[in-house]
């Protein structure tokens, strides 16, 4: 259990903890200040990522920490890349600092959407009804067409079933002839040559003609013509019911459905309009940014440690090793 926190700061910066453990107190100092930093900026992108997957994605309780610790996961591979670094080069020096510039940004949008939530909801009552008000009119006429179409073919069923129920008061019955024809065999008196008579056999045909009384079958159209009236009707008392309350439906559409890049719309208008909004934003935008330009700054202001130095020792007497050992091929 001795030197736990060293150890978990070695893991977090990725200092080598056997060759630290041989180093002086500033070095251990070093691993100390590096650790402090890294957990406080950890901490925040870890609630960040958190709460941008529980608030945008819809995640479960397990997605959200999963989303938090992999923000977490990133925000330490980048500083190690300044840690790690014996002599930084003005350029990643540059990159870290336009990366810290970047990320306090987007930390500062979407913990200003958590802390401005109540307002986002009071911003957000204007911002959808100007949605609204800009969709409403499409809407609205494509359930009219809809309606006058419904309209349409009702009026046309309607015709059709009057024209069915004149027919059929008319003529309630009509006549059915139903045609038989009957093959019988009748016998045929024929002379022979020796001027007798003989009996043949003939088959004739008969042709039995009958009528009778049957309903119109126009009455048997009617139930399933009534029905698809009555289905249309239907259709057209839902579509009227849309059209009285299409407003509060697309309102509470447009509410259900409020994004990521719709809320910082809010924000931005919230932003214009109020300069109280704007110095705490930027307040918070500079806390973001400091914060992710701490062990920058760190790492910057420190000396070279024996650590560091260490290092650089062991670097070098493996790299004369490596020399020694290709003059000995030579």
């Amino acid at each position: 259990m001795k030197h736990l926190w060293i150890r978990f700061g070695c893991f977090m910066t990725g200092y080598n903890y056997n060759i630290l453990r041989h180093c002086s107190e500033a070095a251990f100092k070093s691993v100390k200040k590096y650790t402090a930093a890294m957990l406080i900026v950890c901490i925040l992108w870890f609630f960040i990522g958190f709460t941008f997957a529980h608030r945008y994605l819809s995640l479960s309780l397990p997605g959200c920490i999963l989303a938090g610790f992999l923000a977490t996961v990133i925000i330490v591979q980048v500083e190690k890349q300044i840690i790690l670094c014996i002599k930084p080069s003005p350029l990643l020096l540059v990159s870290r600092a336009c990366l810290a510039v970047m990320m306090s940004f987007l930390g500062a949008v979407i913990i200003d959407q958590i802390l401005f939530e109540k307002d986002i909801e009071i911003e957000k009552i204007s911002y959808v009804s100007v949605k609204v008000d800009r969709l409403l009119p499409s809407k609205t006429e494509e359930l009219r067409k809809q309606i006058a179409a419904l309209d349409t073919s009702i009026d046309k069923k309607e015709l059709e079933r009057e024209s069915y129920v004149t027919d059929i008061s008319n003529h309630p019955n009509l006549t059915a002839t139903t045609t038989q024809k009957v093959t019988k065999r009748v016998p045929v008196q024929t002379t022979t040559p020796t001027g007798g008579e003989s009996t043949i056999w003939k088959s004739v045909g008969e042709v039995t003609v009958a009528t009778t009384l049957v309903p119109n079958p126009k009455i048997a159209l009617l139930p399933s013509l009534d029905s698809a009236i009555g289905a249309m009707r239907q259709q057209k008392a839902i579509k009227e019911n849309e059209l009285l309350h299409i407003k509060p439906a697309l309102e509470k559409e447009m509410k259900s459905s409020t994004g990521f890049l719709d809320e910082l719309m809010i924000m931005k208008q919230m932003l214009s309009a109020s300069s109280v909004a704007l110095y705490f934003w930027i307040l918070w935008i500079l806390f973001f940014l400091f914060i992710e330009l701490l062990v920058l700054f760190s790492k910057m202001g420190d000396l070279s440690n024996d650590y560091e130095k260490v290092v650089m020792h062991h670097m070098q007497l493996q790299m004369r090793r490596l020399d020694a050992l290709g003059k000995g091929f030579e």
